[in-house]
């Protein structure tokens, strides 16, 4: 691998941080507060393609490769996660996998309207009672004569809930036990029995639009059926994947927003008659935040890399999402602590940063869940 990027994958990144620092860094903290992301931000990503990346151009996509995607989410997660969120789902976990999934009709009339941010996408996977064990979810899906389908559940949790345009629904069709049983529907939201009710009072990512779904008696035709029936459990995990790769990039956005506060407020705060960042232990806690950012970026490239050649990636993914959340979570905590008072205050980004990173070691696989798909790689043996 070449860790050198090339003149495209420069400008792609230089254009995502201008970007950023234009349209997002001045504006996080009050989006924040308000719990409401301004949603004129989703047309902004579309106009300049990050809504695209990767999605070829005969559907409206802008194409380019896995590592300017990933680019383009670091810097994303460095100006606000909230944002991140909103291009790593409706992008990363849908349009990216209509685009692998669907048939022709599917990809016409969807795709165009995903990539150029005229609508936007959500992942419906996590129910009440099933977060990790998403195989024995109890969402149902009952074919009627004619070919409709029934869909009645409830799902939450869900990023751009009440947002979103289209769920990429999960939904158990078939009485084969655990994930044998599972299919995959494209819903649009404003689909008959398909209520919508946003979570407020998160602890991180306050401004994404995060809710609950109740499906009561929603039909669906069955050209809505993403993949073939039965296949839905295969549609979920390779999805989430490729979103680990995403979540993982976004981490490595937190941890370098959180290294750049931190050596910034280092060199002009003083104590004991001189700048902070002259003692030692402050410059150890900088010094492992760099390190962090580092060693996360490079499993993040490490995955897009594989992935453009074509390489099996599912355990390189894991362990870059597990590192870098993780990772992030140190970052930010650090971070905190180089500002002492003034960091638990939201004047200042890192109390942000550390709510923020907090939810990237549950969400689109815990920490644990990692742990158990690298142990299985490893050992070839399940722990389930």
């Amino acid at each position: 691998m070449n860790l050198e990027l090339s003149a495209e994958q420069t400008a792609v990144r230089q254009l995502a941080k201008d970007f950023v620092d234009r349209e997002i860094t001045p504006y996080a903290a009050a989006w924040d507060r308000a719990e409401q992301v301004d949603r004129g931000i989703v047309k902004k990503l579309g106009d300049l393609g990050f809504l695209g990346l990767t999605v070829p151009e005969e559907y409206g996509g802008s194409g380019g490769d896995h590592l300017s995607y990933v680019l383009v989410t670091e810097e994303l997660g460095r100006g606000d996660s909230s944002v991140r969120g909103i291009v790593s789902v409706s992008l990363g976990l849908v349009a990216k996998t209509l685009a692998s999934w669907g048939d022709d009709r599917q990809k016409r009339e969807w795709l165009p309207r995903l990539t150029s941010g005229e609508a936007v996408g959500c992942f419906g996977l996590t129910e009440p009672g099933t977060g990790s064990d998403a195989g024995n979810l109890t969402t149902r899906a009952v074919r009627e004569d004619g070919g409709t389908y029934v869909i009645d559940g409830a799902k939450t949790f869900i990023t751009n809930g009440t947002w979103a345009d289209v769920v990429l629904l999960f939904a158990r069709t078939g009485d084969a036990p655990g994930h044998k049983g599972i299919s995959a529907f494209l819903v649009p939201t404003d689909t008959p029995g398909l209520q919508r009710r946003e979570i407020h009072g998160k602890l991180g990512l306050r401004g994404q639009a995060t809710a609950e779904l109740v499906l009561d008696g929603v039909r669906v035709p069955a050209a809505a059926m993403l993949g073939p029936e039965g296949k839905g459990f295969s549609v979920a995990m390779s999805a989430l994947a490729k979103g680990r790769m995403s979540v993982a990039a976004g981490c490595v956005g937190i941890a370098q927003a959180a290294l750049d506060a931190a050596v910034g407020y280092a060199g002009q705060r003083e104590q004991f008659g001189k700048p902070i960042a002259r003692h030692q232990l402050v410059q150890e806690l900088i010094s492992d935040i760099a390190v962090d950012v580092d060693a996360a970026r490079l499993l993040t490239w490490r995955v897009a890399d594989l992935i453009e050649r074509g390489e099996p990636f599912v355990t390189a993914a894991s362990q870059a999402k597990l590192f870098a959340s993780e990772a992030a979570v140190r970052a930010a905590n650090n971070a905190l602590q180089v500002f002492g008072g003034y960091g638990y205050i939201d004047e200042y980004p890192v109390g942000k940063l550390l709510r923020d990173a907090r939810v990237m070691t549950l969400y689109e696989g815990t920490s644990q869940i990692q742990k158990l798909v690298i142990g299985r790689a490893l050992t070839g043996v399940s722990a389930f």
